[in-house]
């Protein structure tokens, strides 16, 4: 199949859109698809682009198989709400001509990831064009998400935009999503439910599995052997409600708990954070880091204003490295339903509940060693790169007409216990 993905990032950036879009490209050329990409320069989560490409600039290149894009953008220093906005129709508008170019290339199927909701106009120019499907992924509500955390206001600027997003919305053939509440949602917008599919983050099950012996960082990092790693890494940015950890050590470290928090990746968040965690002897803050580093259990704390509107990628990676989760998402949202299975949960904001929580999670060898098993379990059973994305060539062919085959394939894996649930 000839596949036209279009989206603001791409790989080689470590989380989020640029890491799902670039494994996609990688993963579909490897099978034999015909494979383009339209995209920016990497970027993201630092908010600089990356050395040797330019935000100025149009690049093509050639990328495990893939024929990719690049097209300028303007990447603000301080990326707030308006700025963040302009930053992404600065790349919907210098991408426009790249993507509607494409549909002399007669795609099968044009596909668009929002981040950045801006492109989905060209998607659909690009798809009607070409007489391909329409896809459209959401893996992150931004409009919702950017008038609940504050970063958009105004009561008719809201419907404004809420009502050409519900437009948009229903233009397309097929609209996917990473979970189940964020695909009730998509029906709440208008969608038909025969178009809406459920497409999750994935991971590498083989790439990402559970360390053993002890991690040779810990050495590095002048962590001693009786302290447990509870880890946080990705991206520093509000919506994940990283404001909360800061206070989680000083508890800690206040009740003399055999834990060290490190906490890894880059973003908005990343000075306050380093103010905030300033002459804390039991906190580590470090760059994002290799697949290598992993703790005994994971953190993933979140805006629970926000917790339906997406659904963590690095949940995935967590699961697979088969340690235990806490979080403190909100009861009943799709984020604690995967997290009472193989972690711990605490009160939205109760940084206290969180607290217990870890120290007793840290106290428990045996039961972080259960926890972990479970988590294994269900990113093997729901969450493997091959499955899910197997799936995804078989749903391609259905809405094109082009055979069965792919969706026997997905059908054996089913059979297998490999596919998705």
């Amino acid at each position: 199949m000839k596949i036209l993905l279009y989206g603001i990032n791409f790989a080689p950036e470590p989380t989020g859109i640029g890491k799902y879009t670039g494994e996609m490209a990688s993963w579909l050329a490897a099978h034999g698809h015909q494979v383009r990409v339209v995209t920016a320069p990497p970027y993201y989560p630092a908010w600089a682009v990356g050395a040797g490409y330019s935000a100025r600039a149009y690049r093509r290149e050639e990328w495990e198989g893939a024929r990719v894009w690049r097209c300028p953008l303007w990447v603000p220093r301080r990326p707030g709400g308006l700025a963040r906005v302009l930053h992404l129709i600065s790349f919907a508008i210098t991408s426009l001509p790249v993507v509607v170019r494409q549909a002399f290339w007669r795609p099968d199927v044009v596909w668009v990831c929002a981040p950045a909701f801006a492109c989905t106009p060209g998607a659909l120019l690009a798809a009607r064009l070409s007489g391909a499907p329409a896809w459209l992924h959401v893996q992150d509500y931004e409009v919702d998400v950017a008038f609940d955390m504050g970063l958009l206001r105004g009561k008719l600027v809201r419907q404004l935009v809420t009502n050409v997003e519900r437009w948009l919305f229903r233009r397309f053939d097929v609209v996917s999503s990473i979970s189940q509440r964020m695909l009730d949602k998509a029906r709440d917008k208008g969608v038909a439910p025969e178009r809406v599919v459920f497409f999750p983050n994935w991971v590498d099950v083989n790439a990402i599995t559970p360390l053993t012996p002890p991690s040779p960082y810990r050495q590095e990092l002048n962590i001693a052997p009786g302290q447990v790693v509870a880890l946080f890494s990705g991206t520093l940015s509000a919506k994940q409600g990283l404001h909360l950890l800061p206070e989680l050590a000083r508890r800690l470290l206040a009740a003399q708990a055999p834990v060290t928090l490190v906490i890894c990746g880059d973003g908005v968040m990343k000075p306050q954070l380093e103010e905030a965690t300033r002459g804390l002897p039991n906190v580590r803050l470090l760059p994002l880091q290799p697949k290598a580093r992993l703790g005994e259990l994971h953190l993933l704390p979140q805006d629970p204003d926000v917790a339906d509107l997406v659904m963590p990628s690095k949940l995935t990676a967590m699961l697979s490295s088969g340690r235990p989760v806490v979080s403190n998402a909100r009861p009943h949202s799709e984020i604690a339903e995967v997290v009472s299975q193989c972690g711990r949960l605490c009160q939205p904001g109760d940084v206290a509940d969180m607290q217990a929580q870890v120290q007793a999670l840290a106290a428990d060898a045996a039961l972080r060693a259960q926890l972990g098993q479970a988590a294994r379990a269900y990113a093997e059973r729901h969450l493997a790169a091959d499955s899910v994305l197997a799936q995804f060539v078989a749903d391609c062919q259905r809405i094109t007409g082009q055979g069965d085959n792919a969706a026997a394939d997905a059908k054996n894996l089913d059979q297998q216990g490999t596919a998705r649930p």
